[in-house]
């Protein structure tokens, strides 16, 4: 077992760096999303691993903008975590902001979700159950095409997500929305 801080640590520490509730909450829905890909893809004794990556990926990104995931680095070493956490969440900003290759299964699955659950979250929120439980693949692909829609979200990236995991596009947001669909209610149940 991978030794590491624990989700209260991890909690408190990305909060300590982020403020706007907007960020807290991409870190706790990538940490649930990244739990529910381990348990499905074969992790179950790292889901919890993944899901401190999951949640701390950021970490540095609302202060450090122009530093990010570099900034984390020096944040993630002075609070004491792990190696292999600080690897994950550096090679999440692979090819935009950091030089750090995302080698495991689970740092693919990582830089693959990310900007994805952003473009679903966004989707979520114009949606009039404000849930993704009742968004289907296709509305999904739409939102997708769309470059209008979630600007800030790069489809770039996306694509290269899957490229780097060998999924075609499809899978990618078959898998993204499904594992937010079954997180939905744990995730709103950590941010009360």
């Amino acid at each position: 077992m991978i030794p590491m801080i624990s989700r209260e640590e991890a909690l408190e520490l990305l909060k300590k760096y982020n403020k706007e509730e907007f960020h807290v909450h991409h870190g706790i829905t990538l940490e649930c999303v990244m739990k529910y890909m381990a348990n499905k893809l074969g992790y179950s004794d790292e889901a919890e691993f993944w899901g401190i990556c999951g949640l701390l990926h950021d970490v540095d990104f609302e202060m450090w903008p122009e530093e990010h995931c570099k900034k984390a680095v020096e944040l993630l070493e002075e609070a004491g975590v792990d190696e292999k956490i600080i690897h994950a969440v550096v090679s999440h900003g692979y090819g935009e902001c950091s030089d750090v290759f995302p080698d495991h299964e689970m740092e693919k699955i990582l830089f693959a979700m990310d900007e994805l659950t952003g473009l679903i979250g966004a989707a979520v929120i114009l949606r009039p159950s404000h849930s993704c439980k009742d968004m289907d693949l296709k509305s999904l692909k739409k939102k997708f095409k769309d470059k209008r829609f979630a600007a800030g979200c790069s489809r770039d990236i996306i694509q290269k997500g899957a490229d780097q995991l060998g999924w075609e596009l499809p899978k990618l947001m078959e898998e993204t929305l499904e594992a937010m669909q079954a997180c939905e209610d744990e995730i709103i149940a950590l941010e009360e």
